[in-house]
């Protein structure tokens, strides 16, 4: 039977995953977001040019490097960085507003990004994917098909930098197997969702007298 209080409500969760490129991030990305209806997508800003298969508003908001300058200037992005020749943006509010909402958030950017929200955003988890080596993950990236020899080539220098950034996130998945690193993501989210914290407000709800009731 149902008590009639209502559950209050705990603030969001901020899931900040970063990757080299080609260590299988965007594979985890779209498996999470379907075993997890409630975990929202944060749709990050970008000056890069869309891909073959990619949707606008879903995968990125594809804009100009004009309108990328523009919402820097306006303070729009919680951070933004240049990556690979093209600027990358997560915009404040959206972030702002999901926690405030109780809204679960799962946030794919590189690790300078991360780095600066690592500063600000209190209820964040910080998630590093790495490849099972250097070697793979060129393998990866050549089996793309998307970039030139010598692109690839600066992505795998680019990742060894990022990799060795990867120290301070709060939890590291290797992608070898991708159903082994996916079961493991979705543990850290289910752990992180149950930290003593997120649960308190419920907790108190629970257990507290209930109004008109002899003490």
């Amino acid at each position: 039977m149902k008590s009639g209080i209502a559950t209050p409500r705990r603030d969001g969760i901020l899931f900040v995953i970063s990757a080299p490129s080609g260590a299988g991030k965007t594979s985890l990305f779209k498996e999470l977001i379907d075993i997890f209806p409630d975990l929202r997508h944060s749709v990050s800003y970008t000056t890069r040019l869309m891909r073959s298969g990619e949707t606008e508003g879903v995968d990125y908001h594809f804009v100009s490097p004009e309108i990328f300058t523009q919402m820097v200037s306006v303070g729009a992005f919680a951070e933004w960085a240049e990556v690979h020749g093209n600027c990358y943006g997560t915009a404040l509010q959206p972030l702002l507003d999901a926690c405030v909402s109780g809204s679960d958030i799962l946030l794919d950017i590189d690790y300078q990004g991360a780095a600066v929200l690592k500063q600000h955003m209190q209820n964040a988890v910080f998630i590093f994917i790495l490849p099972p080596d250097f070697d793979e993950l060129r393998r990866r990236l050549v089996g793309r098909n998307t970039d030139s020899a010598e692109v690839i080539s600066m992505r795998v220098e680019n990742a060894r930098h990022e990799v060795a950034e990867s120290h301070w996130y709060d939890y590291i998945v290797i992608n070898e197997d991708f159903n082994v690193a996916l079961d493991q993501l979705k543990s850290i989210i289910v752990a992180q969702r149950c930290r003593r914290e997120f649960m308190l407000p419920r907790m108190k709800a629970m257990f507290q007298p209930a109004s008109g009731c002899n003490q």
